[in-house]
């Protein structure tokens, strides 16, 4: 059975992501131990909250995720895709762990749009080939719930969605993979998405 670290740095909804995982056919360990990172076969981060909180959190542990990216698969979900970006504008300009180039932006004010964009929304897929969406139908439903977007170019965009503006709601560069949606909370489809993220390791 493959093993995924799911990264503890203190904010992020670890036990839905674990028995998710879990679900989808990985043992778990939920670890801030540098070393038991570094070893896993798989890493995830999760988070909520906001960006500079996260990554002030994240501290050392931010090293041995940029150590690992070539080496084993990363998901980040939700904030942790965030996270993984150059750039967050969220209460000021913010460094990331810059593992996929672009910047975090928050959605404009539109008429006719809450903020932030919470509940079902579709993915199209943008690079149909990538593993992480392998028998995933184009255009299917998973949640979201965030208020800041990921700016990218397309090279790093694998799935895209429309709220008030497109923008990436996949991202991959290398190893290094990002879901602005919550897989945990997105039914089949979310539990497919681990399931092939799982067997990319």
């Amino acid at each position: 059975m493959k093993s995924v670290v799911i990264v503890d740095y203190g904010l992020g909804n670890m036990r839905s992501v674990s028995k998710a995982v879990e679900k989808a056919g990985a043992s778990v360990l939920i670890s801030n131990n540098l070393e038991e990172i570094r070893s896993a076969e798989g890493i995830i981060l999760p988070g909520v909250g906001a960006f500079h909180e996260a990554m002030t959190k994240l501290a050392d542990l931010g090293k041995v995720l940029i150590e690992s990216e070539g080496q084993v698969p990363i998901l980040g979900i939700c904030l942790g895709m965030q996270m993984m970006m150059d750039f967050s504008e969220e209460h000021g300009l913010h460094k990331g762990l810059g593992l996929v180039p672009g910047t975090v932006r928050k959605f404009p004010d539109h008429p006719g749009f809450k903020i932030p964009h919470m509940g079902w929304n579709q993915i199209h897929l943008t690079q149909p080939d990538d593993p992480l969406f392998s028998g995933i139908p184009d255009d299917s439903y998973v949640y979201f719930v965030h208020s800041y977007w990921a700016d990218t170019t397309a090279e790093y965009c694998v799935t895209q969605t429309e709220y008030i503006c497109p923008f990436a709601s996949s991202i991959r560069n290398g190893t290094a993979i990002g879901v602005q949606f919550h897989p945990e909370k997105s039914g089949n489809t979310g539990l497919a998405i681990l399931e092939n993220f799982i067997g990319t390791m």
